[in-house]
């Protein structure tokens, strides 16, 4: 007797979803493994118009066109239009690599590609500029450049009482008005900290310097500070600034270092005397030895700029064998 086993070919994005909660629940028992999460108590969610990703056998580019052609369960679709800038459309021809995720966001759909941008030669430093990040000012550079948190602080303050007012009403429409209004900041903290860096990392290329920063790791455990300005510190994203300025630096070969913060705010850049009362106020620095005054996040940043010029030469320094 012979049986035949009938055997069904899932497309090829089936099988991506297959992989995707395939990955999803090994991820969860190696976190459980580690110690980092408890089991699950029920089967892990998806969302509705979470990411799906699209290899190039079931979505392909024809980016002089600005068009793609993609493999749906109801047949090929071609000639989807996309939008990009110009420098955009450079990068997706020149370097994009491996898979495409598409994802629908506020009414949107969103294509994500990902481009493998070769990283320049780092060029050897003549200095560092110091960056110190903060809140009154987000970024202060050792050359006197302040970047104010004024304007993200009031717009950061107009959301919250928006949203405020809205979750107050619980009406229908305030719900809309919530859900389309939920991403506005990230969006707003993204583009300023893409402007940030920008500046930042061009103005040390001009001047052939390396960038240092302090590493803020668990600044957030570290530092206290008052009521009003605990939100701030929580909402700002100091990381996506600081990865700003590194993926930036390395595409244009600037030298970038991370230095231990401890002590840069209260030292003198001029004598290096260390003394709590240097800072009497937030703005104010002035070292109780030698008289030097400046702005105190201006004298933060050359603090962080002389600790960056001792942390190259450490990483530089050839081994002693």
């Amino acid at each position: 007797m012979k049986f035949v086993v009938q055997v069904r070919l899932f497309p090829t994005h089936a099988q991506h979803v297959i992989k995707k909660v395939a990955d999803a629940y090994t991820t969860v028992r190696a976190q459980v493994k580690a110690k980092l999460r408890d089991p699950l108590t029920k089967p892990i969610g998806f969302r509705k118009d979470a990411a799906q990703p699209f290899d190039d056998r079931c979505l392909s580019w024809q980016i002089p066109d600005r068009a793609i052609s993609i493999w749906t369960v109801h047949g090929r679709m071609k000639g989807i239009r996309f939008g990009c800038s110009d420098e955009q459309a450079r990068l997706l021809a020149a370097y994009r690599k491996g898979e495409s995720d598409l994802v629908r966001r506020d009414g949107m759909w969103l294509l994500i590609a990902t481009c493998d941008v070769p990283d320049t030669d780092v060029t050897e430093p003549g200095g560092f500029l110091g960056v110190d990040l903060g809140i009154a000012s987000i970024a202060t550079t050792s050359d006197g450049t302040r970047h104010s948190g004024k304007a993200v602080n009031a717009v950061r303050h107009r959301n919250r009482e928006l949203h405020r007012r809205l979750q107050a009403k619980r009406t229908k429409s305030a719900k809309r008005l919530l859900k389309r209004s939920r991403r506005t900041e990230a969006r707003f903290a993204r583009d300023l900290n893409h402007v940030m860096s920008k500046r930042i990392v061009t103005e040390a290329a001009r001047t052939g310097r390396g960038i240092a920063l302090e590493d803020l790791s668990g600044i957030r455990d570290r530092v206290r500070l008052r009521k009003p300005q605990r939100a701030t510190l929580h909402t700002w994203s100091f990381h996506q600034l600081g990865s700003f300025i590194a993926y930036k630096a390395a595409r244009a070969g600037v030298a970038l270092v991370h230095v231990d913060p401890a002590y840069t705010s209260q030292g003198c850049s001029a004598c290096g005397h260390v003394d709590k009362r240097n800072r009497p106020d937030q703005e104010t620095f002035c070292c109780t030895s030698c008289g030097f005054a400046e702005h105190a996040d201006v004298n933060t940043a050359r603090n962080i700029a002389a600790r960056g010029v001792a942390g190259w030469a450490a990483v530089m320094q050839p081994d002693a064998a």
